[in-house]
């Protein structure tokens, strides 16, 4: 089993060692657990929470023609509350498309090109959350998900009905299981014309990945795993920052053997004694420790002596995340956000990522302009390593000083893609990821990434998106009898939280008055602590500025306590030694 999502990576997880040790634990509870219980179908008695809709009906009327794969749609689309720009992707008549294969030179033709794109392009994950809703800008995209929050009514996600029960280690391990499928396999191959190599969009991959798409004949659109594998080390990411003058919080990459050699480095560099150690690989939240004591150092000795690792003066900061694409002709900076970190409301973990916001004020103009030429500089920088395509960068802002530094490089897709891809940026262009999908088609372009840039930062000011996890917080495990259905919500005039009606993505979200849900675990399926059982998204903030800094709203935490309601569930006994979930994060 595994929980959501490929939703982010693993740089925004700000858990501690021991939200490792609880997630083992829990991952000892369910796999047992569901070898042992039998699923169960929904309760005949009505969910009156959530009541019953008719599914989107699916159009497939071009499916029975002879020798036209499932890819060449160009039947009218299906949608719950209407398509909107870019819908027209999926209208246009394959008899019709022309040649596509040609310089593109300005955005219009762009546009174009992915609204004719013939060729098959799949995201595989335990959900489409990542890039969900590119569909309506790329024809012929297509979602391969371990897990269907609409039930079959998404025209565009394909789940295989064949699921053992089994278990997970990793984000990795689920999609390589997913590509292996022989339901999914047919399915890709039935979508894909004869003589076209599929391509393939993961978040999380390895070389296994690579060897099962060479196998099978995939286009996988990434970097190489070995090079990823490379900038993934915070050490490296360092040193590239350094070369180009993108600085870290000043630090030393250094080896430490006893508390008075650290005490001895760090006074010998003026870092102070209050001191940040990070080791070079594992999410931030696991392998970065706040030593300031004998006391502290011993907790984590183990885990430093022995290594390289980067020794950090401690500051106060503001941590700000920002996704960018490295292109052929330079890099694409998008817009800035906030995390949504450790509240109990939505995660059972301290300092554990749980959703991001952007909106207009995330960062001033002047400092907006610093980070943007820095991330800029750090994605020229790793394409000289050869890498291209989508990464994401943390920021810090020095609250004191405001100085910027370069906190952390993911050199993958990010669980902020799905708020990227609506903004006003996007919209006036092209979702971001979509100069990622440029640098691996069959197409050359010339496009002035200075005046991209320039657009996108104008148009960050007016933006407001955000997004929520939201995990179980309580103990135990449990079947799910019930669950909130996947789409839009609103709060009638009663203050209550209700369904309005299905929906594809939150794409067509009118006001703050509206909220999409996502339900990653539905019934039959289990909960324990630290599952995540669906996102919250909004086009207003959910999060307000406090007198102790950032807080949830109101209306947040009332949106979070009503969804949490319409789950009901059987708690289960806990089997000893069982396994279970491998987690968000990966």
């Amino acid at each position: 089993m595994v929980t959501v999502a490929d939703t982010t990576d693993s740089a925004h997880d700000q858990g501690t060692s021991a939200q490792t040790a609880a997630e083992e634990q829990q991952r000892a509870q369910v796999s047992e657990t569901m070898a042992a219980t039998p699923a169960v179908e929904d309760p005949a008695e009505p969910n009156l929470a959530t009541p019953p809709v008719e599914p989107l009906p699916l159009d497939d009327e071009n499916e029975s023609q002879p020798g036209r794969p499932a890819s060449v749609d160009d039947s009218p689309e299906t949608s719950a509350g209407g398509y909107g720009v870019a819908a027209d992707a999926k209208y246009v008549p394959f008899d019709v498309v022309g040649p596509t294969r040609r310089v593109l030179r300005n955005m219009s033709e762009v546009r174009h090109f992915f609204r004719v794109n013939d060729v098959p392009v799949f995201f595989v994950g335990a959900t489409p959350f990542n890039l969900l809703g590119l569909d309506r800008w790329v024809r012929n995209l297509s979602y391969i998900s371990y897990y269907d929050g609409w039930d079959g009514a998404h025209p565009r996600i394909f789940t295989p009905k064949d699921k053992p029960a089994r278990e997970f280690e990793s984000g990795e391990d689920i999609n390589n299981w997913l590509l292996r499928h022989h339901e999914v396999r047919a399915c890709i191959e039935s979508r894909t014309p004869n003589g076209t190599r599929p391509k393939i969009a993961l978040v999380f991959f390895n070389e296994e990945t690579e060897e099962i798409c060479d196998e099978l004949g995939y286009d996988l659109i990434l970097p190489k795993a070995e090079l990823r594998e490379k900038l993934d080390s915070k050490l490296v990411t360092t040193r590239l920052g350094n070369e180009v003058g993108v600085p870290s919080v000043p630090n030393i990459l250094t080896t430490v053997e006893s508390w008075e050699d650290l005490r001895t480095q760090s006074k010998e560099n003026g870092l102070g004694t209050d001191l940040v150690v990070q080791t070079a690989y594992g999410d931030s939240g696991k392998t970065t420790f706040f030593i300031s004591s004998q006391e502290d150092w011993k907790k984590h000795a183990d885990e430093i002596v022995g290594h390289e690792v980067k020794v950090m003066k401690r500051i106060n900061n503001v941590p700000v995340a920002v996704e960018a694409v490295q292109t052929s002709a330079g890099t694409i900076v998008g817009p800035f956000m906030t995390e949504l970190t450790g509240y109990a409301e939505l995660t059972p973990y301290r300092g554990g990522w749980c959703g991001n916001e952007t909106f207009p004020d995330v960062l001033d103009e002047e400092t907006r302009a610093v980070a943007g030429s820095m991330v800029r500089r750090l994605g020229d920088r790793l394409g000289e390593e050869g890498y291209k395509g989508f990464f994401e960068v943390d920021v810090l802002v020095d609250t004191d000083t405001k100085d910027v530094y370069l906190g952390e490089l993911n050199p993958r897709i990010s669980g902020a893609t799905a708020i990227t891809q609506v903004t006003a940026g996007a919209y006036a262009d092209i979702p971001l990821f979509l100069f990622h999908l440029l640098q691996y088609m069959d197409v050359e372009v010339q496009l002035d990434v200075d005046e991209i840039n320039e657009r996108w930062a104008e148009l960050a000011a007016v933006d407001v998106w955000s997004q929520a996890v939201v995990k179980e917080t309580s103990p135990g495990v449990a079947r799910i009898d019930k669950a909130p259905r996947t789409g839009q919500y609103f709060v009638n005039a009663h203050g209550e939280l209700v369904f309005r009606r299905a929906a594809l993505d939150w794409h067509q979200l009118q006001n703050s008055s509206e909220v999409f849900f996502m339900r990653i675990y539905g019934p039959g399926e289990f909960r324990w602590k630290g599952a995540d059982l669906g996102i919250i998204v909004s086009v207003g903030r959910l999060q307000r500025t406090t007198r102790d800094g950032l807080g949830l709203s109101i209306k947040a935490k009332h949106l979070i306590e009503s969804f949490r309601k319409m789950y009901a569930v059987t708690p289960l006994v806990r089997p000893a030694g069982a396994k279970g979930s491998a987690g968000l994060k990966a």
